[in-house]
């Protein structure tokens, strides 16, 4: 008698039959939100992400897409089911309050309740998009602030949709408080309709093979993740390792941060970041979950390429931080650039401890997001904002150079394209190359970062956020470091004046704003001049080759 599907055992090829339907559910999601999206942030950027979690809130499967918002949206699952314990089908919960589940306030996360027939707790699908304006001083609600209102519009978990029908009320207190309404209405409804798809299919999935056949596969397909994970760490030398990163300011102040890691390396891996500096004035602070975020993606590039994306990654892994400091702060801290800036320090941070530990890791890549927003009201008299950030320079690494304008570590976003951008904001783009020579010299160069220069038509706001621009990214093995980045504004004559690295600017009609992003590091000593000569002609300082070792037949 044949075994049925929903009692059938689990071996190796179905778990992996499992874990790609699951991821694709995911991948799918993704796919209806950037299609239906009216922002050129989510729609040409894709700076959203997608997930499914199960009934315990453990991550399941995501798609490839922003780290940052995905080692963090566990604690977005665990904030909504502790406000809403009893969530009814057709119910979906937005939120983006950094201390309640959130990461910075311009990414809103929506989180949807999948029911199954038999009853039974819910899963959940969960998409992030990041809205190019939520409000507070400046347009992008990104610029440096000093308290949390000054960022933007705060949401604790509240049901945007209860029983399939939309909560108008909260509907139209959103809207109120942005730049843009008819944008963020458009992206809030293709949030919905991604989670809608995800439910759908969620469901498929269940009444083809039975929702507790489903749960031990994502069981199961967490064991798995774990042993790799174990594997991987056994691999590392056993000790503890410190390091040191420094953050360039907080845009109310110019003197260094510094982020300090103690990782210990035993039967567990233990992120203490206990002894990093007191919390700021300004924005580059950076909660809990984002220090999730940047470990969970530090252990992805540690274990192969092949190991599914769920909570099993953090099996052996403890993280630690003190309220109060850079990595923990208390309310009402401003958190904008914690998120996007500070995490990328916290990668490097983890990689550099890894590395003393005996793992296989690259030079240091451009190390920052160059987050750039800007608005104001165009010639029709309708409000605009705009956000973006601009890829950098990769560290190189034992096999190859780095690649060249790319985003890299807790960013994955595409470039907005020009005609894009001059289709929809009152700007033009005079140049959009890459920076030669910018990336580090060595065995491997390390990536070149950008160039890239924007006139305005007529007057608006502007918000730099960027790192790396005193402390260039770092070589690895005897590389040199790549070129660290800066930014300038030339007026009508082609005269140049500084603008700062964090903080908020008139860009008057007709000026034309650049920035240049760092390249990355290189990887091992680079070769002089007179070593490349003599290796082309095959002799090394004059001698002759020594011969090849016979590898036999």
């Amino acid at each position: 008698m044949a075994t049925s599907p929903r009692a059938a055992p689990i071996d190796s090829v179905r778990l992996s039959v499992f874990h790609e339907l699951f991821a694709a559910i995911a991948e799918e999601m993704g796919e209806v939100l950037r299609g239906t999206a009216p922002s050129v942030n989510i729609r040409e950027r894709r700076d959203y992400s997608c997930a499914v979690f199960d009934e315990a809130g453990r991550l399941v499967s995501q798609a490839a897409h922003i780290p940052v918002h995905l080692g963090s949206a566990s604690l977005s699952v665990e904030a909504v089911r502790e406000r809403f314990p009893d969530l009814e089908p057709g119910d979906a919960v937005l939120l983006n309050d950094p201390f309640a589940g959130g990461t910075h306030l311009p990414d809103l996360t929506l989180v949807t309740p999948v029911h199954g027939h038999s009853g039974g707790r819910p899963w959940f699908v969960v998409n992030r998009a990041h809205h190019s304006d939520i409000g507070g001083s400046q347009p992008g609600s990104m610029a440096p602030a000093t308290d949390l209102t000054a960022e933007g519009l705060r949401i604790p978990p509240v049901k945007l949709i209860a029983a399939k029908s939309w909560v108008p009320d909260v509907l139209s207190l959103v809207l109120a408080n942005t730049r843009t309404p008819a944008l963020r209405e458009g992206d809030l409804r293709a949030q919905v309709a991604a989670n809608s798809l995800g439910a759908t299919r969620l469901a498929e999935l269940w009444g083809r093979y039975g929702r507790e056949l489903c749960g031990r596969a994502a069981t199961e397909l967490h064991a798995y993740t774990s042993r790799l994970v174990d594997a991987s760490l056994r691999e590392l030398r056993r000790g503890r390792y410190r390091v040191t990163e420094t953050l360039e300011g907080d845009g109310t102040r110019d003197d260094d941060m510094v982020l300090r890691l103690t990782l210990e390396v035993g039967p567990t891996l233990c992120f203490d970041f206990t002894d990093t500096d007191d919390q700021c004035p300004g924005s580059m602070n950076a909660n809990p979950a984002v220090v999730r975020a940047a470990v969970l993606y530090t252990i992805c590039c540690l274990v192969p390429d092949e190991v599914p994306t769920n909570d099993g990654l953090l099996h052996r892994v403890r993280i630690e931080t003190r309220p109060g400091s850079l990595v923990d702060p208390y309310f009402p801290a401003p958190v904008a650039g914690g998120n996007v800036e500070t995490s990328q320090r916290l990668v490097d941070l983890c990689l550099a401890a890894l590395g003393r530990a005996g793992g296989a890791v690259p030079a240091q890549s451009s190390g920052t997001m160059n987050n750039l927003s800007f608005g104001g009201v165009d010639a029709g008299g309708s409000s605009f904002a705009f956000y973006e950030t601009i890829g950098g320079g990769a560290g190189a690494n034992a096999d190859g150079d780095g690649a060249s304008g790319v985003q890299t570590h807790m960013t994955n976003t595409r470039n907005t394209s020009v005609e894009e951008l001059e289709r929809s904001l009152p700007i033009r783009i005079e140049a959009y190359t890459l920076r030669r020579g910018s990336g580090g010299r060595g065995r491997h160069r390390g990536g070149d970062g950008i160039e890239k220069e924007m006139r305005a038509l007529q007057a608006m706001q502007v918000s730099l956020l960027s790192e790396r621009r005193r402390h260039p990214p770092a070589g690895a093995e005897g590389g040199q470091p790549g070129k660290p980045g800066e930014q300038s504004v030339a007026d009508a004559n082609g005269r140049r004046r500084a603008v700062p690295t964090k903080g908020s600017f008139v860009l008057r009609a007709g000026e034309v704003l650049r920035i240049r992003t760092p390249g990355g590091g290189g990887f091992g000593p680079p070769m002089s001049h007179r070593v490349i000569r003599s290796a082309r002609r095959g002799t090394s300082s004059g001698r002759r080759p020594a011969a090849a070792p016979d590898r036999g037949p």
